[in-house]
């Protein structure tokens, strides 16, 4: 039986030839580039993450990785702890060594290449109770590497979990892992939102989404708050090339937080289609209507020719050219802990 072949939204081919190849290490080696900056590394707040039953919190480990704390559930993106990519050294330690992670709920993969999916990493983290979440078309491979409480999704699937609703959304990317598994699972990102409606007892009235307006605060501490009951809607956009898609997610979610790759764009003739380039980013963050961005996949791995500094430059010159506010853009470090506080509701 010939297995299935995922595609992006229009067909749009991520395809590149031997000559492509060949031309971009060809002109890697004219390049020089300065990797001194490195993403700053913060505590992490470790009392704060496992005794934490009431907000949503998001803290950076790196890359596409991040400990999500969503309306009672302890989630992991993309869990990724390697110290190697390929002869690529990390450029910078986890954010919370994996032992120190509280015990997870659930662990969501957006497509299964080496960079987004580490199963050593995900051995450690997984437990009888945690639920594993992936692409249409990985399953079963999952399964066969010993996960057996595995869930897979097709694009717009959703599937409710406690009080969180948790919706898979399109991506404009591609998958392999061997020579033989091209396109064979899809690719895509995550939308967390609320299952509650917000009239019915004090504890579901909490988890209002209507209202997605994110504030940051002068406490000194790295906060937002809301200013309607419960969590913002989340995004986690995975790994993307720039797509139409963005509006239509943005259509059909009122999103509070986007948490957004900016980082492996460099050479542009190459990874277009793939990834997006930090001006791409921001176009994206705007046509999602999302209020608040947390960019990541940069600073972690040599995956192209961009540095991390050059990523967060051009980012913040589009920032200021588009008029965006800069507490709109929330740049964490390694470890560091975006807190979003929501209030109790009332019964109505």
């Amino acid at each position: 039986m010939p297995k299935i072949r995922y595609n992006n939204i229009d067909n749009v081919s991520t395809d590149k030839t031997l000559k492509e190849f060949k031309q971009w290490r060809e002109q890697r080696r004219s390049k020089v580039k300065d990797y001194s900056y490195t993403v700053p590394k913060h505590p992490p707040e470790l009392d704060y993450l496992h005794a934490n039953r009431d907000d949503t919190s998001i803290t950076w480990i790196g890359h596409s990785t991040f400990f999500i704390q969503y309306y009672g559930l302890n989630i992991v993106t993309d869990p990724v702890w390697a110290e190697k990519m390929g002869f690529q050294r990390r450029l910078g330690a986890p954010g919370i060594p994996i032992q120190d992670i509280p015990p997870l709920d659930v662990i969501l993969i957006s497509h299964s290449h080496y960079d987004h999916l580490h199963l050593a990493s995900l051995r450690k983290l997984i437990t009888a109770k945690t639920l594993l979440i992936v692409p249409d078309g990985l399953k079963r491979k999952m399964i066969r590497k010993g996960f057996h409480r595995c869930q897979e999704m097709k694009w717009w699937d959703h599937m409710k979990l406690g009080g969180v609703k948790i919706t898979f959304v399109p991506a404009q990317h591609w998958t392999r892992r061997t020579l033989f598994d091209t396109n064979t699972s899809h690719w895509g990102g995550y939308v967390l939102e609320s299952n509650h409606p917000a009239t019915t007892s004090a504890a579901e009235s909490a988890a209002t989404t209507s209202n997605q307006d994110v504030s940051s605060t002068e406490s000194g501490k790295n906060e937002t708050s809301k200013t309607s009951d419960g969590p913002p809607v989340l995004y986690f956009v995975g790994d993307t090339g720039y797509f139409q898609g963005f509006k239509t997610i943005g259509e059909r979610f009122d999103i509070g937080v986007t948490l957004m790759p900016i980082g492996a764009y460099d050479p542009e003739w190459f990874m277009t289609s793939q990834h997006v380039t930090p001006e791409e980013a921001l176009q994206g963050f705007v046509e999602s209507g999302s209020q608040l961005m947390v960019p990541m996949h940069y600073g972690t791995f040599k995956l192209a020719d961009d540095t991390p500094k050059e990523a967060l430059d051009r980012l913040e010159v589009e920032r200021e050219r588009l008029g965006i506010g800069k507490e709109r853009i929330r740049v964490l470090g390694h470890g560091e802990t975006l807190r979003i506080h929501h209030e109790e509701g009332k019964q109505g």
